[in-house]
This record gives structure tokens, sequence and C-alpha cells, in this order.
């Protein structure tokens, strides 16, 4: 049987490039750059934009709502009564409406070309499907259900997600995950989910379907970059909430002056009353809240990272906790076993032959390792090439709970019969007293030995039919740490993340793994049970946690964290349970996940001041232009001097229309993020856009006062 073998990165190179710290976000990876933007994408998006002038639309945002029903009474009075100044109004009313229309049509566009590249992916096949009996039968694709065997072999597409069940083969997943190089999907494993549309390249698998037509992973991604499937976050509802009650407030504020002005015999038009309501609700940060969420959404989507819901991707920039996975995250996860230790009285070939047999029946890399070492070596060693499909053998699974595997032979296997066991140190030697044996100081030195070297000890035990057990060896595996891993968690304990490592390595391994990587606390021999219990304390804790997973094993706790971070080529069970799934099964993209998800908070943080601090100042150009003559005092707010009171209140309106447009690029890349402290970020925020928001509009509605005071019937 042949396999093609994964091409991997360079060591130290992940698969993408970390989050860029400046405006644009995280870069590299994906299809399209992650911060890509060009106006030629406002010209694209502007039918959409039209459309969406719809009140059907509209009412989905409750301050473009105002601005829109301000913008048909504006039209209506310069229709009844026309003048240059109320046509001038309406028109930029209608255009602000339509740019903040613009700012989701374009965030959307974006989500649609990838939906397309996704839908071509997306081919309808036939499928191969096993009857009971064993024979084939060849159905559409459609006509799949959960539960079908498949056959598909070297050239053929799978016909619809599914886990491996018999088979080991090669897989182009270039059409989901944009990544050329082939993976290994194979039955047995945490990496035995295939997905329905990617190609297999050699040999032959049996896939078990586990979704239904329509429900496949495809149609959820498609429905999900789409934006179809995207509902308002709980942060987007409460600043919704509060745009509302401000918007509420202001309306209230307006109506109020009318019956004051003309009591004081200074009536003011209705059109600039609109547009005075128009000009101090918070317009900016209500038609850019949308696309802002939507472009949060993008840039997980352009990391190959596939958020279920906006709330996972609010979450992830909350976090304060994360769980990580030892292996593979923060190691390579590529332990390999290296050395033989045997036991004093024990040969060499004896350790060699009964590693092999305990690691028939162990599926996970470093069972295979074994095997691979023991057959590089002595080929003629006693045992050594025993399988199950020699003798009577009974195999004894790897599982998470046992920590160890092995087989039990009957009378009838060379040797006699016997009980061989190989795992975690503590697992095996629990199994040896169990069977009246015992270790030797020897023996307990060498696991020492090889924890404190930061490698990970397994023992090799053997009871024969009425003796006690008795400890073989030690087999060393080695694993090593991912360079920059040390640097980047030092950078997470500056932003106010603590980290985990989760290993089921015993405490003197896993301590010597943490100290060279520079977390701050590990749980060592974990089981499933033991990562959902210290997911549940640190929530009780009220900590926010993340963390990653592929197999079947992790599903519980992916489930129970705020951040649950499926591999994509995990089984089925870990992709439901977890609320984002990495197409690129790169577990160390967990930390990008976290930065991507503050760089969406700081985004509409910063937008959000930038737009109240606006409406602060366009006060001192609309107040005074209009009230100074009934109130003399306000003459000191006006600050700019602008021409005319219609010309103030014309630039107000411009300055209100044109600022959305021209903070949709920082919407869609998103605003500069650095880590630091929450009391950093609120001091740069405020500074930067606070103080901006404010200065902004002076220098803008000035600029455009000496533009429009030049129009007739303005100036």
């Amino acid at each position: 049987m042949s396999t093609t073998t994964p091409v991997q990165p360079a060591p130290g190179a992940p698969r993408g490039a970390a989050p860029d710290d400046e405006a644009g976000g995280p870069s590299g990876g994906g299809r399209v750059g992650a911060g890509s933007f060009s106006p030629r994408q406002l010209l694209a998006a502007l039918p959409t934009a039209v459309r969406k002038l719809d009140p059907r639309d509209q009412v989905r945002h409750p301050v473009m709502m105002v601005v829109w029903v301000g913008s048909v009474a504006t039209t209506v009075l310069a229709v009844l009564d026309p003048s240059v100044f109320a046509v001038l109004v309406a028109a930029w009313l209608w255009a602000t409406v339509l740019f903040g229309g613009l700012a989701e049509a374009v965030a959307e566009g974006r989500g649609r070309a990838q939906a397309d590249s996704l839908r071509r992916a997306r081919a309808t096949t036939t499928a191969r499907r096993l009857r009971a009996d064993g024979t084939e039968e060849e159905v559409a694709a459609p006509e799949l259900h959960v539960g079908d065997l498949v056959v598909v072999e070297a050239g053929q597409v799978v016909p619809g997600d599914g886990d491996v069940v018999e088979g080991v083969a090669s897989v182009d997943e270039s059409a989901v995950t944009g990544e050329s190089a082939p993976v290994v999907r194979e039955s047995g494993g945490d990496r035995s989910s295939v997905t329905g549309g990617t190609t297999v390249l050699s040999d032959r698998i049996v896939v078990r379907v586990t979704a239904e037509p329509g429900a496949s992973f495809l149609d959820r991604m498609i429905a999900l970059v789409e934006g179809s499937s995207r509902a308002k976050t709980p942060n987007e509802r409460a600043l919704d909430l509060l745009l509302s009650s401000l918007t509420l407030v202001f309306l209230l504020a307006v109506v109020t002056l009318q019956p004051f002005s003309a009591y004081s015999g200074q009536a003011q038009p209705l059109v600039v009353l609109v547009a005075l309501l128009v000009c101090l609700i918070p317009t900016t940060i209500g038609a850019l809240l949308s696309a802002i969420g939507i472009a949060g959404m993008d840039r997980l989507v352009q990391r190959n990272v596939l958020a279920m819901s906006g709330r996972a991707v609010e979450a992830a920039g909350d976090v304060d906790v994360l769980l990580l996975d030892k292996t593979g995250t923060i190691t390579y996860g590529a332990r390999r076993a290296t050395a033989l230790l045997p036991a004093p009285g024990v040969g060499a070939d004896e350790l060699a032959a009964a590693a092999r047999l305990a690691s028939v029946a162990d599926e996970t890399p470093e069972g295979r390792s074994v095997v691979a070492l023991v057959d590089a070596g002595d080929d003629d060693a006693p045992g050594a090439r025993a399988t199950a499909a020699e003798g009577d053998l009974v195999e004894v699974p790897f599982t998470a709970q046992t920590r160890m595997s092995g087989v039990d032979l009957g009378p009838g296997s060379p040797g006699g019969a016997r009980s061989v066991r190989k795992g975690a140190a503590a697992s095996v030697l629990a199994w040896v007293r169990a069977e009246g044996g015992g270790a030797s100081p020897a023996v307990d030195a060498a696991v020492e030995d090889v924890a404190r070297r930061g490698g990970t000890p397994l023992v090799v035990a053997e009871r024969a039919d009425g003796a006690p057990a008795r400890v073989l060896g030690v087999v060393q595996l080695e694993d090593v740490v991912k360079e920059g891993m040390a640097a980047r968690f030092a950078e997470l304990r500056r932003m106010g993340i603590r980290t985990v490592m989760v290993t089921g390595d015993n405490p003197v391994t896993a301590a010597a793994i943490a100290r060279q990587a520079g977390v701050d606390d590990v749980i060592a021999e974990a089981t499933p049970e033991d990562k959902l219990a210290r997911i549940r304390a640190e929530q009780t804790g009220g900590h926010l946690v993340a963390m990653t997973g592929d197999g079947t094993n992790d599903a519980p706790a992916l489930a129970q964290a705020d951040v649950g971070v499926a591999m994509g080529s995990g089984t089925s069970a870990a992709k439901e349970a977890g609320n984002m799934v990495d197409l690129d099964s790169d577990p160390t993209k967990l930390i990008e996940v976290v930065a991507i998800g503050k760089q969406l908070l700081i985004t509409r943080g910063a937008l959000t001041t930038f737009s109240l601090a606006n409406d602060v100042a366009k006060y001192f150009a609309i107040l005074p232009a209009l009230f100074a003559g009934l109130f003399p005092g306000l003459e000191a707010l006006d600050v700019m001097h602008l021409a005319t009171p219609q010309s103030a209140v014309l630039s107000a309106v411009v300055f209100n229309a044109l600022v959305i447009v021209a903070l949709i690029p920082l919407a869609l890349r998103g605003v500069r993020y650095r880590p630091a402290d929450a009391s950093s970020l609120l001091r740069r925020n405020l500074l930067v856009f606070g103080l901006g928001g404010v200065v902004a509009p002076f220098v803008g509605i000035k600029a455009l006062d000496l533009l429009l005071s030049l129009l007739p019937g303005i100036g």
C-alpha cells in the first residue's frame, strides 16, 4: 500500500503568518489577503448597497432606519418647497443611508466571493455505496444518508462528509482549505474525518457518511461565509440597544426644539431639524457595526478557520485562559521511539519483541513508531515479526483511560500464553503490581531519567501464564518544543492570558516541557474527564476558556469551552462539538484566533469611540449656526466661524456621510492590534480615536464650508 506523505512546514515555520499588528489584521494563509481592500470593491458592492435602501432591510439597523425616515421626509419637503439647500440636504441624507449599506455590502461581497469558490468545489458526484451483502451500487451523492458506507479510490471525489472506517489514503483537500499539500486520512485514529468535495489521491478507503444532503461541511461553510446564517452577537445587540437609546434621546431633544424656537420667534425649517437629528445621532458606528462583525468572521475565514457563530469570535477576544495540547501544539507532535532501555536481566531482543507485540493494537503515532524502531533493528529478534494475524492473539487497544495497549496471547502462540503491556509508566506499573509483580529501582531510575530530559518513558511489561508480571524495560520517546513558542506565550502573558499545557505525559516529563515552552500551568497525565473538569473549574472562577482538540474524546471539553477549536482533520464528533473549525488542522492557530477576536473587539470599540466623539464636534458646527441669534451666548461656541447657517448644516451633513465611506477600509481590515493590557489599550483608544474623532470634524467641516459657501443659495 502506498501513501503520499504530506509536505511539512520547515521547523519553526507555521503554515500561516501570525496576526499582523498593523491595520489590516492577520495576513497570510487563506485564499485572499485578509486585510485586502481596494476601491473597486466599493464599485462592485454599489448595486447591493442600492438594494439595501429597501426599508425592510433598514429596519434591522435602528439608527440607519431613523436616517432613512429623515431622508424620505426631507425629500418630500424638497419637492413641496424646492430650494438648493433642501435638495442638497435630501441628497446627502440618502447618500448617508447608501454608504451605510455600502459598508455592509462590501463585507458581504467578500463572503460571497469565498462562497462561490466553495460552490465550485461542491461537485455532485456518483458514490459507490456498499450494500449489506458487501456488494457495491452506484448512487448520486445527494441520495446518501447518515450511516451509509461508500468506497472511494484513487482519483475519485469523496461524495460526502464522513469518517474513514477502513483503509488509509492520501487526500487532496485544496478545494476546501486552499492548502496544496496532500494529507493522510486513515481509520482508527483522530485523523479519520474526510470532507465531501475533496479528492483521494492514492489507495482505497471506506467512508461512513456523517451528514445528510444539504447539511454537509461545505454547505455550512457556504452559509456562514455568505453571512446568510449570521445572527447578531450579544455584544452587537447590547451596542444596538445603546445606539437606539441615544437616538431616542436626541430625537426627543430635537422634537422639543421646535416649540421653543417657535415660541421665541425663530422657528426652524423642518429640513434643518432633520439634518440636525441625523448629525447628532451615532450614524457612523450605526452604519459600520454590521460590517465590523462580518469582517471579523471574514478574517478568520481568511486564516482557514471557520467560526460557527459571531459569538465565538467575540468570545475569543475575551478569552483569558488557553488550554493547549502539548503534542502537535507546543511540540512538533512527532514523538518517536528513539531507544529501548532493558531492565536488569532482560535482553535487548526480548524487550524489542515484547514492545512490538504490545504496539500491534496501538494505532497512535507513538505506538507505530515503536514498531518502526524494532523493525529497523534486528529482524531476527524472537517474535519481532509477530502480528495480529499470527497465533492465538487478542488485541488490547490503547485508550485515554487505561493509557496503555498490548496483547493477550493464547497457549498456541510462540512463547506460550502470556500478556504483554506497554504504556505510561504509572499505568503499566499499576498493572504489574495488580498482577503480583514489581519493578526494580533501575527501571524507576530509567523512567525518571528519560522524563527529566524531556522525553516520554513507556514501560513494557509481561505476565506469563501462572507467573507474576515483570517489567521488561523502558521505551524512550522524544519530542521537540517548537521554535518561538516561549516568545508567543510571553506575548499572551502580556495580553493577560494564562496558558495551560494539557498532556498525557507523567508529571516529570510534563514539567520539563512546560519549562522549555514557558507555559504558566500544566495538567499531566490528563484524561478527557480531567480536561472537562479543568475547563469547568476555570469558568466557575469567572474565566473564559479556549481549547483545541481533534478526537472524539475531546468533544465534551470542546463543547464546554467558550471557544472550542476543532481540527478539520479530526473526527466528526469533535467538529460538531466545537464552535470553530481549523481547516488547516494547526493547533497553534488558537493563539491567532484569540488575536483576531481581540482585534474585532478593539475595532468595534475604537470606531464607537470615534463616532461618539465625532458627534460632540458637530455641536460646535450646527448649534451656534442655528441658535446664536436666539441665544447670543452660543456665539462663543462658533470656533469654526462657518459662513452661513445653511452652509454649516450642509457641511455637517456631507461630512457625516463621507466619514462613513472613509472608515469602511478600517472597519474591514481592523484597527491595529498590539498585545497590551486593558488599561493601555483604553488609553490608546481614547487618544487616537477619541481625540481624532473630535478633531477630524473641525477640519473636515471647515473645509467643506469653504467649498459649499461658494454655491448660490448656500453661501
